[in-house]
């Protein structure tokens, strides 16, 4: 086993668009300008285009400007999506209350997520459950994750790990009906219960000295803790596992099924990457902490109310009672929240816990999920086959027109054939998206975390890009532990 230390290294992030690097919005705003240009000389002649000059100065603007590393042409249907929403009221969301029955394990979320229920394979609550989205046909189990601290592991044990997680999404990948994992790191505030509950079980307060000490350590400094928390959620996609859900029943009884073989294998992967899958959620942890990332000072209540002492809720009261969205945050109950993505990995070979400065900057409240989508080989190599296309017929176009090579085409090209390389080899193809959000409990607060959260982000050589007029469905990603993607 190496004594070295582990590294990684990403890909070059591709950039070009979809042709002549024109974005799609770029392209159908040139199309239509041009198509109306040549209506216009045909019908009006010279003077018909002359009078249109502040169209043609518009579309050259919402085509060669760019903001916030995008081009206006891309940023107009976002902001006019979210400008429908804040003149249509959808920018306010309410939990009310209703008088017709409610369906059963229905989290009651706002957005996109709305129709999503999370479901169990029998009566009893205590058994894990899963959440079902009907429209994209999935069905997703989470699972609490803990492991030692990786950053005091020898480096022999570091690759052990690395390569143990490797193998675990390898393995993911190779079934062709796993349609998302996703691993969430937060923080949470501790409301002390634990530790409340451990004194009065175990502690002697009865003792002199020590006994009163101890007593006043529990009560100021256990809610004044921010623990770690880890979920590994599973999304099984249901119209690719059809043959197998079929064989073992179908229905929801069958899928169950297929996703209780998943969820096994997905555990006996895990331990030989050096994790713990202490337990798949039931129905109302899974309703705990959706609501908790919604509403952070439930958790005190959630745990004090619950017999195990572990956060528990109802799955009709997951969602958030109030949310009110604005072009940059998201506020919901007790939190101020804003979502960035990790636009940009390292673009040198790092070690591969660069990462931890980000994870645990101090007195900063904050989730981070990591979104892995398999890629099947053909559809992969489809793909490399088309980005190899268009670097070379874009090479070919500057050397036509006299302009001067570009090093980052050079990049993304050995890139490009590094991965076709790999797939060859029989490697599995996995897309990774990174979300980050930080939450706080006013906007002022908000305001300091996001600028620590981004110095620690620049110290990690990560690119953060906040999700401007995004921010519901940016949340909804990656906050909870659903394994949802943008499809």
């Amino acid at each position: 086993m190496s004594d070295i230390a582990p590294t990684i290294k990403f890909p070059h992030r591709p950039r070009r668009g979809v042709l002549l690097g024109l974005s799609l919005p770029q392209l159908v705003l040139v199309s239509a300008a041009v198509a109306l240009l040549l209506i216009t000389v045909v019908s009006t002649g010279l003077l018909g285009v002359i009078a249109l000059t502040p169209l043609w100065a518009a579309v050259g603007l919402l085509v060669a400007v760019r903001r916030h590393g995008r081009p206006l042409a891309d940023w107009a249907p976002i902001v006019a999506t979210y400008t429908g929403r804040r003149r249509t009221g959808q920018a306010l969301w309410l939990a009310r209350p209703v008088t017709r029955p409610r369906q059963d394990g229905l989290l009651h979320l706002p957005g996109t997520a709305a129709s999503l229920r999370v479901v169990t394979p029998s009566d009893s609550v205590n058994e894990g459950a899963a959440v079902h989205d009907p429209h994209q046909q999935t069905l997703t189990a989470v699972a609490r994750v803990s492991s030692r601290a990786y950053a005091l592991l020898d480096p022999a044990t570091q690759n052990q790990a690395v390569a143990g997680w490797g193998r675990a999404l390898a393995g993911l990948s190779r079934t062709g009906h796993v349609a998302t994992v996703q691993v969430l790191e937060r923080t949470v505030p501790d409301s002390g219960d634990t530790v409340t509950r451990h004194w009065a079980r175990t502690g002697h307060p009865e003792a002199p000295v020590a006994g009163q000490v101890y007593a006043e350590l529990v009560a100021s400094a256990g809610p004044a803790a921010a623990p770690h928390e880890t979920y590994l959620a599973i999304s099984l996609d249901l119209k690719a596992a059809r043959r197998l859900i079929a064989q073992a029943g179908g229905g929801l009884p069958g899928a169950f099924t297929v996703m209780e073989q998943t969820t096994s294998a997905v555990a006996q992967a895990a331990r030989t990457a050096g994790l713990m899958v202490s337990g798949w959620l039931s129905a109302r942890e899974i309703a705990a902490v959706i609501r908790t990332a919604y509403d952070p000072n439930a958790l005190s209540a959630l745990q004090q109310w619950s017999p195990s002492g572990r956060a528990e809720a109802a799955p009709a009261a997951a969602g958030p009672v109030v949310q009110v969205e604005s072009y940059d945050r998201l506020a919901t109950d007790s939190a101020r929240h804003a979502t960035y993505w990790v636009e940009d990995w390292p673009r040198v070979e790092v070690n591969t816990g660069f990462l931890h400065g980000l994870m645990f900057t101090a007195g900063v409240r904050r989730s981070l999920s990591l979104i892995y989508v398999p890629q099947g080989v053909e559809s992969a190599m489809r793909d490399v086959q088309r980005r190899k296309a268009q670097i070379i017929a874009d090479a070919s176009e500057r050397t036509r027109r006299g302009l001067v090579d570009s090093e980052a085409d050079s990049v993304e090209y050995a890139d490009v054939k590094a991965r076709e390389r790999q797939l060859i080899a029989g490697h599995t193809d996995v897309a990774m998206t990174g979300l980050l959000t930080v939450s706080a409990a006013s906007d002022a607060l908000l305001d300091a975390a996001c600028a620590q959260m981004e110095t620690a982000a620049a110290t990690a050589q990560v690119d953060l890009r906040r999700l401007l007029f995004q921010q519901p469905a940016a949340f909804t990603l990656a906050a909870l532990p659903l394994a949802r993607t943008t499809r």
